[in-house]
């Protein structure tokens, strides 16, 4: 069995999960991690699974008319060990270029890493959730003046809070 990245994008309908995930199962794929959202009415998913290339490219090839589906090897799982404490990254405000890369580079810049992001554009008020893992070795007061800055400059407003713990 192979390690597989499966994605699909499309213009949403009741069924697609379903669709997609009963023709995988079809040929004895597991599915491991996925994501699954809508975007502006575009449905858009991401799944790493272990199963046959060849056939579930094949499964998959009817749905290709509506939807772009992608199928690729990926290689064994490279394990996320935590550089440091999870943090809540949260920005609301007027929408503008550029708020996504000044504020990731921010926690870029101590070392920090974003394990995921999501944004939303509501009317005018552009909103970014992100979950950041922040080394223990950051000075935080720096960093949280440094996004203060950024937003300021941005005309947004920024918070990071310690995230609470999801351990299963």
């Amino acid at each position: 069995m192979s390690q597989l990245a499966v994605t699909v994008i499309g213009p949403d309908r009741p069924g697609i999960i379903a669709d997609v995930t009963e023709a995988l199962a079809q040929v004895g794929v597991n599915l491991e991690d996925s994501t699954m959202t809508l975007l502006r009415g575009h449905f858009a998913m991401m799944i790493v699974c272990s199963g046959p290339l060849s056939p579930v490219r094949e499964i998959l090839e009817p749905l290709r008319g509506e939807l772009v589906i992608t199928v690729r090897e990926v290689g064994p799982e490279h394990l996320h060990a935590p550089i440091g404490p999870p943090y809540i990254l949260s920005v609301h405000g007027a929408d503008r270029p550029g708020i996504v890369s000044a504020v990731t580079r921010m926690i870029a810049s101590v070392g920090g890493t974003v394990t995921d992001l999501t944004t939303r554009l509501s009317g005018p008020l552009y909103v970014l959730t992100a979950e950041v893992e922040i080394p223990v070795s950051a000075d935080l007061d720096t960093l949280y003046r440094a996004l203060e800055i950024t937003a300021d400059e941005l005309g947004v407003g920024v918070t990071l809070r310690p995230a609470e713990g999801d351990d299963l």
